[in-house]
């Protein structure tokens, strides 16, 4: 498989660590977020890393190059933050069947291959990372209900009132169906094309949509405290080790 990383954004939130830096060349444990996730990607198997970039995107071409532990890096710009499905469909030249994709901004501690392992062995039309976080903080993330056999019957992006407090991580597989579903996203109220919405879009069309729930952790790194959490997390993984 090859496996897509999303690079593109700002990091506001993360200020000051992004004042001259996009958010995935913030560090983690003395190396970048995005080194954390391309290995684990070639752990993964990946045979390309196509990498979508944005905001100060020279910093991310200039420190990584063509190639990543001998895994080739393909660029894609994004020029406009406009959401992840956004962002997603500036790969779609690039990918012409099942493919990993990555959110660029998570540190994962959990088992990737589970999810991998699914998508080849059932030939899932996707299957996400998913995990249960405390209601109060659900409506930070894209939520999803799912039925008893495992499988994703909606998803809802940073609800109000979420329906349920199961949440997408940011590790998923795809086929490429999924890039024809982002082409027909709308704007939602925040004015962004959100990848809920697509993945919405292949559920009502019948596509199979698989759960893997997360055994380990992950840290989204959204805010400097966050990444002042992975690391400590890190710490004690690595000592348990």
């Amino acid at each position: 498989m090859k496996a897509v990383v999303l690079a593109g954004g700002k990091g506001t939130r993360l200020r000051p660590l992004t004042d001259n830096k996009p958010k995935g060349m913030v560090e983690v444990n003395d190396k970048p977020i995005l080194t954390h996730c391309f290995e684990q990607l070639a752990d993964l198997g990946a045979d390309e890393l196509v990498v979508v970039v944005g905001y100060l995107k020279e910093k991310i071409i200039e420190y990584y190059g063509d190639e990543f532990q001998g895994v080739p890096i393909t660029y894609a710009h994004q020029r406009e933050q406009k959401g992840l499905a956004h962002a997603l469909i500036t790969v779609e030249e690039h990918i012409d069947d099942d493919f990993m994709l990555m959110l660029g901004d998570n540190i994962f501690n959990a088992n990737l291959a589970d999810v991998v392992n699914r998508q080849q062995e059932q030939r899932a039309d996707a299957a996400f990372l998913v995990e249960e976080v405390p209601w109060d903080e659900a409506g930070r993330y894209g939520v999803c209900d799912t039925n008893k056999y495992g499988e994703i019957t909606d998803v809802i992006e940073k609800p109000e009132e979420p329906p349920s407090n199961l949440v997408m991580t940011g590790f998923y597989t795809f086929t490429p169906e999924i890039f024809h579903a982002c082409h027909l996203v709308q704007p939602s109220n925040r004015g962004e094309y959100e990848i809920s919405e697509a993945i919405d879009l292949l559920i009502r069309s019948g596509r199979t949509i698989d759960a893997i729930k997360i055994d380990g952790w992950r840290m989204d790194i959204g805010y400097p405290e966050d990444r002042d959490e992975a690391e400590e997390r890190l710490t004690q993984a690595a000592e348990v080790q």
